[in-house]
């Protein structure tokens, strides 16, 4: 955009790209009196601009503790306002927000780009120390410690029935007018050092609290509470169970959001805003006695 637009008073969009310690805040969407991400960065932004109050929209809006180091967000902004703070402003940015977000790119997105809609996929860890000996009081923040050991194995097998596109209602808090239907392109886990298992997930997106209900079936299997198969029986009923415990949010971080590239991000986000139908039917499968 060239300075004559700039002073025509058109607008631009930024692309923000940042990791933040989610531990102090009520998560990502700004709430009246409480300290959220999008609270925080969206007033540094506007300061950093010299604007009025930045609306920011968001890959994956993390809920309260859950943490970041690859989240994207997009504002429009006045192109003036951008063309004149452009050379200092990650750095100037980053002075006015607090220790725990850290921008590490910002500048304007390329045309058609949405931070939400565009997106690919969003990809997921959870870290869980299943050894108490090797418990490190400072990762304390950023990991689940579990009592028994994880066979890894089991969850593996039981994670395999949800991977493709399935309707996630059982492992979902519903929103109104939304859809729990979503494609589920990778859910593993693996020894990733002594005493430490790594949960890795990657969805085209994911509904309210998806990540840590699948996380939390997927426990119970790897300390024997639950067979492997019953993963694949709570999915098919589509309906909350009572016997799913949402993991802590604490060991959840946003690792990184995929998107296409740049002559393909509009029609991403027409493709994503579709509204997707129910699928058939599962069929019923042998029912099982713990």
């Amino acid at each position: 955009m060239t300075l004559a637009d700039a002073a025509a008073g058109h607008r631009v969009r930024l692309r923000l790209g940042l990791g933040y310690d989610g531990t102090e805040f009520h998560g990502w969407a700004e709430q009246p009196g409480l300290r959220t991400v999008e609270g925080v960065l969206g007033r540094a932004l506007s300061l950093a601009l010299r604007t009025d109050t930045t609306a920011l929209t968001v890959a994956g809006r993390t809920d309260a503790g859950v943490h970041a180091r690859g989240q994207v967000a997009h504002a429009d902004v006045a192109a003036s306002a951008w063309t004149a703070a452009r050379p200092a402003a990650l750095k100037y940015l980053n002075r006015l927000l607090p220790d725990d977000v850290l921008v590490h790119a910002i500048d304007a997105a390329p045309a058609g780009f949405d931070a939400r809609f565009s997106a690919l996929w969003r990809r997921y860890s959870y870290r869980v120390c299943d050894r108490p000996a090797a418990a490190d009081p400072l990762r304390r923040r950023d990991t689940l410690w579990h009592r028994s050991e994880l066979d890894t194995g089991q969850m593996n097998a039981a994670a395999a029935a949800c991977l493709g596109e399935h309707d996630f209602a059982a492992f979902c808090r519903p929103r109104p007018g939304g859809t729990t239907i979503r494609e589920l392109l990778r859910l593993d886990w693996q020894r990733t050092e002594p005493g430490v298992v790594t949960g890795t997930v990657i969805a085209d997106a994911f509904c309210h609290n998806m990540v840590r209900a699948l996380t939390g079936a997927l426990l119970a299997v790897g300390d024997g509470r639950r067979p492997a198969a019953w993963l694949a029986d709570v999915l098919a009923a589509r309906v909350r169970d009572p016997a799913v415990i949402v993991a802590p949010p604490h060991a959840l971080c946003l690792e990184e959001v995929g998107y296409p590239d740049d002559e393909h991000l509009a029609a991403r986000a027409t493709l994503t805003r579709r509204i997707r139908p129910s699928p058939p039917p599962e069929p019923p499968r042998p029912a099982f006695r713990i």
